[in-house]
């Protein structure tokens, strides 16, 4: 490709922006701990997982192989037996969770989907898109879904087969919403395990959980029936994506055989980036169950930081158990402007993710905080 003197400027110029913007994204959970250049001769190739990694295609250029790796790794690391399990690396969290939705409908097609006001935005989508019918549920202060109020909702919609979506790790708070409780309570009710569907969001908090001493549940040992989980968050990728893996039991009634490729095919793309595929690979093979411990580590213990740090100051800041996002007042614009912060009424957060590998530029962003808090009345009802 030839591009003028014009365009090679403004490429130039583009590249400078993201040097300067690369690691100081810290109100949203993308991490930029990583190196995938040993990768960039692949991208000689139009490499398409087409179809079920599964069986052979017809499109030669593709990286099943690597994507039977990615998911036989996240089936163990999300409790689940590999030969019980199907998924694939998705082009990001909403996509595995309109998959994990999908197949929901197709099992219980007259069914409500219950869902938290703290669950993410794409969600509303998602049950525009699938023509579902949806119930929204109230939250505690913490975030977490209020377990009362969806079984009061249940029990007055007269439910037989709630479909549940249950977030472990809200937007907003990093809220991890009580799958256990969750279940326990539908027996209460009369609602047996085969008469409803269990789908955890674990964007972020999907690959925290797993290293940390004393998780909440979150996985198919602990009752789910799917989970999607990012890889440009914790993981790091320059290419949004994801990976979802559901029983394949339930896979099953979603397939469909297509003749031109030659393949079963299940997903909601039809057409997957195979790149995507193999930075999860390289992600997944060069980091020991250990390196991830102490990444995650090092993560919430810069959490916990920012925590007593505002919390000196009388800013009222807190986080969830096993969270890496910082809620606090939403400080005046000019701040959340500046540091990139993500706000949602009176609340803003913060997140510290693996590339935060010190507390410089975390306590360029708190010192404007504390600062900008001294101006500002403080809310006695925030929570």
């Amino acid at each position: 490709m030839n591009l003028s003197a014009t365009h090679q400027e403004q490429l130039n110029n583009f590249w400078q922006y993201c040097l300067e913007h690369q690691y100081f994204n810290i109100g949203y959970p993308e991490s930029a701990d990583f190196d995938y250049s040993h990768l960039f001769k692949f991208l000689k190739f139009s490499l398409n997982n087409c179809g079920d990694w599964r069986e052979p295609s017809n499109y030669a250029l593709n990286s099943f192989d690597f994507e039977r790796d990615v998911l036989n790794y996240f089936s163990e690391l999300f409790h689940i037996d590999s030969e019980d399990s199907w998924g694939y690396v998705t082009n990001g969290g909403t996509e595995g969770n309109m998959f994990g939705c999908y197949i929901a409908r197709e099992l219980f097609p007259n069914s409500t989907l219950y869902y938290s006001k703290e669950t993410h935005y794409s969600v509303a989508k998602i049950v525009k898109l699938l023509r579902m019918k949806s119930c929204l549920v109230e939250t505690t202060a913490t975030g977490e879904i209020d377990i009362d109020d969806l079984t009061t909702k249940i029990k007055l919609n007269q439910e037989k087969q709630p479909i549940i979506f249950a977030n472990i790790g809200t937007t907003m708070s990093g809220a991890i919403d009580n799958i256990d409780e969750i279940q326990i309570r539908l027996k209460q009710i009369g609602i047996d395990r085969n008469d409803f569907y269990l789908h955890a969001d674990a964007a972020l908090s999907g690959m925290i959980l797993p290293f940390v001493s004393s998780p909440q549940p979150f996985s198919f040992a602990d009752g789910i029936d799917s989970i999607s989980v990012s890889g440009h968050k914790m993981i790091g990728s320059p290419i949004p994506c994801g990976i979802v893996v559901a029983r394949r039991k339930d896979v099953e009634r979603i397939s469909v055989d297509i003749d031109y490729i030659s393949a079963k095919d299940q997903t909601i793309s039809g057409s997957r980036n195979g790149h995507s595929v193999l930075m999860m690979w390289a992600a997944i093979q060069s980091k020991s169950a250990s390196d991830w411990r102490h990444s995650i580590e090092h993560c919430l213990s810069l959490a916990q930081y920012a925590v007593e740090r505002l919390q000196a100051e009388n800013i009222p800041a807190w986080r969830n158990p096993n969270s890496v996002t910082v809620v606090f007042p939403r400080p005046s614009e000019n701040v959340w402007r500046k540091f990139h912060l993500a706000i949602s009424g009176n609340k803003a957060h913060l997140i510290t993710m693996p590339h935060n590998k010190d507390t410089k530029k975390l306590d360029q962003l708190i010192d404007a905080i504390i600062l900008d808090q001294t101006t500002l009345p403080q809310c006695s009802t925030y929570v």
